[in-house]
């Protein structure tokens, strides 16, 4: 491309766009907390619609299609934010007063608003699993609605292929827009994604994977904002107690910070919101360890979905506070008594940012069904082991597995003494099937697999498919290039309710007809290496009695055999309107 000149200029591949960096209700020395968010460039069509993500404000409650945002082509390769805050001939007080204005009341900020913080998300996603990451659905595209419905609700939908955001009226008779809190838009973002990453996570399955998809969709939305470094810095000011370069030791012990950064940007949060974001963030944080909570005989009220995903937040927060101090203790002070705060916040923005990169890289190393804590767990430690061998310098798997521990999730059964997941060590027949083919066609893995089913103890009287190859490149923080092929199989059995003892020596759910057909799962991920050889088998067996018989007693206890269960759409709707009814 050439401009008037005939200079050439070399296309941009990323712009920057504001968005609000939590939500409207958390301030920054009395003024709404903006940030300028890095997204990959591109010729956006109006909405903002893009190769990826497209904006349609459409409020179906007042049947009103809103203007769409329309953005000028780049400018001798740059992009311009027509949000961005400009000073004026006025106050700076006055002006970014002015500016706040704006940008809460325009309909046209809150298309970038969900634009950028939806493709922020997905590319943190790739960047995480080294790949491009499909929807939860055929197709390209993930329509977003700013302003979909006059209601507390924020939901992904697969069945329209969108994300719906609604609005209301706050106690103080001003309209609260979900569309503008940044970790409920990163939330329902992560539901999409884990949805084309493991679309049987949306099925009743055991306790642990019913509340999997929001307890995952939260440690995600938290740390993408903790690891933006404006809103470190406004904890840091909880602390502080106000704007210096320098910032005590004192301020910066594990209770301090723990009160002011994670527990007080967690006060601050938009209480209106709290109907639609939960009080997850703020319970999850506070939660004191050392109870086994993951037993619901113990306590019964971890077995709500909602209540139970707010384990996993808890141990990865805790984790990130754990990680950050062992950062922080190897800082000299740069004055008696006090830390350099710009490498304070830093510290912390990295820490989330790489948690959240050990988060999203784990779904690749956890079985496509039945998926339980520990094997999240587990996933995390295998996964991080594999791309950062040596784990000596801050210790992220072992304060992993220490918090892990401490709110009572252990590490999966079949695992080394450090957690993670064992090798694969059996003799695998690997001259039938073709290596090149091996890294994207499912045919061949299936062919690989069927080979091999004496030795991957796979049964074959089950249906067994081959649902997805992917081809990895992940890179560890000091450049290490790791190279891997990740496949998903699952099986299914279906069997009448009078056949499982026989078949599987399950007992079958009290008062179900005997004729009642059953569906049993199994299914694992099979990690190839960079020259085709297995790495790891991780599975969920279909002859685990006690797993199956765990999972046909839950769904007996929560009513599934009632009647039809809800389809994926309706029931991540019917989570969100049990979280609105407390």
């Amino acid at each position: 491309m050439r401009n008037v000149r005939g200079t050439r200029h070399s296309l941009a591949n990323t712009r920057t766009l504001t968005v609000i960096a939590q939500d409207p209700s958390v301030k920054f020395r009395g003024q709404v907390l903006t940030t300028e968010l890095t997204v990959p460039a591109e010729e956006l069509l109006a909405g903002p619609c893009g190769y990826r993500v497209n904006v349609i404000d459409y409020d179906a409650s007042t049947d009103t299609l809103y203007k769409p945002m329309i953005y000028g082509r780049s400018l001798d390769g740059k992009y311009e934010d027509p949000f961005a805050f400009k000073q004026s001939g006025r106050s700076s007080v006055k002006a970014k007063r002015l500016h706040d204005q704006r940008l809460l009341e325009d309909p046209r900020f809150h298309a970038q608003n969900v634009y950028a913080i939806v493709m922020r998300t997905l590319a943190q996603f790739e960047f995480a699993l080294g790949r491009r990451c499909a929807w939860g659905f055929d197709g390209h595209q993930i329509h977003i609605v700013p302003h979909a419905f006059a209601d507390a609700n924020a939901f992904y939908s697969r069945d329209d292929r969108a994300i719906f955001f609604g609005y209301f009226m706050g106690s103080n008779r001003k309209l609260v827009f979900t569309c503008l809190s940044h970790d409920v838009v990163a939330h329902e973002t992560t539901h999409a994604l884990l949805d084309g990453l493991r679309k049987r996570y949306m099925e009743r399955s055991t306790p642990d994977q019913a509340a999997f998809h929001e307890g995952f969709a939260d440690v995600v939305a938290v740390l993408s904002v903790f690891s933006l470094p404006d809103v470190v810095d406004a904890g840091l000011d909880l602390a502080s107690g106000g704007r210096s370069n320098l910032i005590s030791s004192k301020l910066l012990e594990r209770d301090v910070l723990k009160r002011s950064v994670l527990f007080g940007m967690a006060e601050q949060m938009g209480r209106e919101l709290a109907v639609v974001r939960g009080d997850a963030l703020r319970r999850s944080v506070s939660l004191p360890p050392g109870k086994p909570y993951i037993s619901t005989q113990l306590h019964p009220e971890f077995g709500e979905p909602h209540r139970r995903g707010e384990l996993l937040v808890a141990a990865v927060l805790n984790a990130a506070l754990d990680i950050w101090l062992a950062r922080l203790a190897k800082i000299g002070p740069v004055a008696p008594g006090k830390k350099d705060r710009s490498i304070v916040r830093d510290e912390g923005a990295r820490v989330a940012g790489h948690l959240l990169t050990m988060a999203i890289r784990a779904l690749d190393y956890c079985p496509p069904t039945d998926l339980t804590f520990s094997d999240y767990l587990s996933a995390l430690l295998t996964i991080d082991r594999e791309v950062v061998p040596d784990d000596y310098r801050y210790g992220y798997r072992k304060w992993l597995l220490k918090n892990f521990n401490d709110y009572g999730i252990r590490q999966a059964g079949e695992t080394d003494v450090d957690g993670t997941w064992k090798r694969c060590d059996q003799e695998l027949i690997y001259s039938r099937s073709h290596y090149d083919s091996m890294l994207h066609e499912p045919q061949e893995v299936f062919r690989f697999i069927w080979e091999n089913r004496t030795a991957l103890k796979i049964d074959t009287d089950s249906y067994i498919e081959v649902e997805s190859v992917r081809p990895s490149v992940r890179v560890g923080p000091d450049g290490f290039v790791l190279h891997e092929t990740v496949a998903e199989y699952i099986q299914i059995l279906t069997l009448q309710a009078n056949e499982l003892k026989k078949r599987l020596s399950i007992i079958p759910p009290k008062g179900i007809d005997p004729t009642r057909r059953i569906r049993i799962f199994g299914g694992g991920a099979l990690i190839f290496d960079e020259y085709g050889q297995l790495k790891y088998q991780i599975a969920n067996r279909l002859e685990n009695t006690k797993q199956q018989q765990a999972r046909l007693d839950y769904l007996g206890k929560s009513g599934f055999f009632d009647e039809p269960p809800p389809g994926p759409q309706s029931q991540l709707a019917q989570l969100h309107r049990m979280r609105l009814m407390g």
